[in-house]
């Protein structure tokens, strides 16, 4: 269950919060019963999750009991199911429609099966509930066990950049993520965020240092 990855569930009553849950998460898990994977230390063998409500101020942090989840789906899996290809919406939205694109910079990179769309955008492909809009970006996650160069990362920053929508890339390594921005301009320290908390780094592949 890495972060980012979507889970679909029963409903509300199988989310346990620190705190009581608010009205709009039931509501909301009943029009689509699905949540995300946060960045949180497990505890007591629980997922954490978040939900999202109509909102954007509208998120809950949760926990979840792998038992209680019914499907699961990751960024990677995402973009191998390709399903904005004739998305309905893709017309409207921008960051939908630069989908394709992407997919064919990131198999010039190499990354293929190693990258996916996250946020409302993933959010949209994986419960078909219309949650992005004209104006969103485009979160992507690229999963790297390896560190990348940084003229190879700067190389796809610009390609990237040059999409018709705003683009904000993640590097997941093993010891977190870091943004794609901050490796192409390969200026350490960069801000690691781990399931901690962030930190900084000289080698997000490597040891972290913890900021100040």
């Amino acid at each position: 269950m890495q972060t980012h990855t979507l889970l679909r569930i029963a409903g509300g009553a199988v989310l346990a919060g620190a705190a009581p849950a608010p009205a709009w998460v039931g509501a909301s898990l009943r029009a689509t019963p699905w949540v995300v994977v946060r960045r949180a230390g497990r505890r007591a063998g629980s997922i954490p999750v978040g939900v999202r409500g109509a909102a954007r101020a509208q998120r809950f942090a949760a926990w979840l009991q792998p038992q209680d989840v019914l499907e699961a789906v990751s960024a990677p899996q995402l973009a191998q199911r390709r399903a904005w290809v004739g998305h309905a919406r893709a017309a409207e939205v921008p960051a939908l429609a630069a989908l394709e694109a992407v997919a064919t910079i990131m198999a010039a990179h190499a990354l293929q099966g190693r990258w996916g769309p996250a946020g409302s955008v993933a959010f949209e492909l994986a419960s078909g509930q219309a949650t992005a809009s004209a104006h969103s970006d485009l979160d992507l996650v690229i999963e790297l066990g390896a560190p990348l160069a940084v003229t190879a990362a700067a190389r796809l920053m610009r390609e990237l950049g040059a999409l018709a929508v705003r683009v904000d890339a993640l590097l997941e390594t093993p010891r977190g993520g870091v943004a794609l921005a901050e490796v192409s301009r390969g200026r350490p320290p960069y801000r690691l965020r781990t399931p901690r908390g962030s930190c900084l780094t000289d080698d997000p592949w490597a040891g972290a240092v913890a900021a100040a």
